[in-house]
């Protein structure tokens, strides 16, 4: 069965079924554990809140992640298994047409019911059904399972990445400002070194996944792209940087601005990124400790891709293409401030030689200027997992790197994340580029 991803090849070491199953039960635990840990600091009423069509209340991602292993795994696999509520395969459902029917999504913050201790019992029977059925596969049918629970253990951590940047919208919506994850460290003022720009030759390149561990569909196929002589910019842009943009009228200035883009800041009223609000001529952030002084050393977030593109065309400069940020980060090191790190906020960029690209992963998801379309050759898989990423090929721009919302074990190389232009709830920020003549 071809799925929404291609799966590592076998570990000769791991070559008894129970070795196996014993891995993928440890996996599936913890990954199922650090959603709930998410959800430790949270009340019922929180988890029940959708402050807008793209934000879904915590209690469905908690839900709609056990009706992923239930649909995919247990309705395939476990014959013996019946489902307590089949309604809930209605309410859990996301976007998935071939697995049936599905609620609303801009209604989710209307289902009142399961409550969020019936979501918990929901999970539990999930968990102790997979339990059950791993406890009981051969090595045969644990070999049909394991790519599909491979691609449900990584969609958990995309909904864990989803439930932090919802709750954070959610909160942010209320006038207590209410504190999701105490964080005590003082705001102490530090100068980050101006960026520098490291050039790369044009260069024939194998551009997606190589087919070594986990990679979704989107990934690949492998191909040959010409990538052209380019520079990038050591570090993302800080909000100290993008203040100046504000200063000098940059969300008045239309040259500065896609058409679409300046459409939708006239619209929306934007004049600062998500978040921000001014009191006394001092600029404030809503973070998920709650609101603080604005870190002007801390990477600039939480912007379109609109706002993006226009602080690059103030700046001189560009956004790079996927396949440039690709070339760039070849040999950068997966390191940055991840989900786990329960900072919950990008960081200001570690002292050392402004000589070398930093922070290419974590702290901030990185617009690039590249459309979001199928690499060539590829094919949607069949059924209902061959939905997970090609029909969402039309009208979005690829993001590339992770952001401090995002699992480190999530964060790979080649990983095409992607939103429309105009999304900013995200922890998405810039990293410029030049051409070279």
């Amino acid at each position: 069965m071809k799925a929404a991803l291609e799966a590592a090849p076998a570990d000769p070491k791991l070559n008894s079924v129970s070795t196996r199953v014993e891995a993928m039960l440890a996996r599936y635990r913890e990954i199922r554990a650090f959603t709930e840990r998410l959800c430790r600091n949270l009340q019922p009423e929180d988890c029940v809140v959708q402050s807008m069509p793209d934000v879904s209340p915590t209690k469905w991602h908690l839900a709609h992640t056990s009706w992923f292993f239930e649909t995919f795994i247990l309705k395939v696999w476990s014959p013996k298994y019946q489902p307590a509520i089949p309604e809930y395969a209605y309410l859990f459902n996301s976007y998935y047409n071939a697995a049936g029917s599905m609620h609303r999504r801009d209604l989710r913050g209307l289902i009142s019911r399961p409550t969020l201790a019936e979501t918990f019992r929901f999970r539990r029977s999930i968990d102790q059904h997979i339990e059950e059925l791993l406890g009981e596969a051969d090595e045969e049918l644990f070999s049909q399972m394991e790519p599909v629970f491979v691609i449900g253990l990584h969609h958990e951590q995309q909904h864990q990445e989803l439930l932090v940047t919802d709750i954070k919208h959610v909160f942010a919506q209320n006038p207590l400002h209410p504190i999701y994850h105490e964080r005590n460290e003082k705001l102490e003022p530090r100068q980050v070194a101006p960026a520098r720009f490291i050039e790369f030759d044009e260069a024939i390149l194998e551009i997606g996944h190589d087919g070594r561990g986990f990679s979704y569909d989107n990934e690949g196929p492998r191909h040959r792209a010409l990538v052209p002589a380019f520079s990038i910019a050591t570090r993302p842009v800080t909000n100290r940087e993008y203040l100046e943009f504000i200063e000098e009228g940059g969300y008045r200035r239309p040259e500065f601005w896609l058409s679409l883009g300046w459409i939708t800041v006239n619209e929306q009223r934007w004049e600062a990124p998500l978040y921000w609000e001014k009191r006394e001529n001092r600029w404030w952030n809503f973070t998920l400790s709650g609101m603080r002084p604005l870190d002007e050393s801390e990477p600039v977030t939480h912007l379109s891709h609109f706002e993006a593109d226009a602080f690059a065309n103030w700046s001189g400069a560009r956004l790079p293409t996927e396949f440039e940020w690709e070339r760039a980060a070849h040999e950068a090191p997966i390191e940055g401030r991840f989900v786990e790190s329960e900072r919950f906020q990008p960081a200001p960029v570690e002292a050392q030689p402004n000589d070398k690209l930093t922070q290419m992963y974590g702290d901030v998801w990185q617009w690039t200027r590249s459309a979001y379309l199928p690499y060539p050759g590829f094919c949607a898989g069949p059924g209902a997992l061959g939905e997970y990423n090609g029909k969402f090929m039309s009208n979005q721009m690829v993001l590339r790197g992770a952001s401090c919302a995002t699992s480190r074990s999530h964060a790979r190389l080649t990983y095409r994340n992607f939103f429309q232009p105009e999304k900013r709830w995200q922890f998405t920020g810039i990293r410029l580029a030049r051409d070279l003549a």
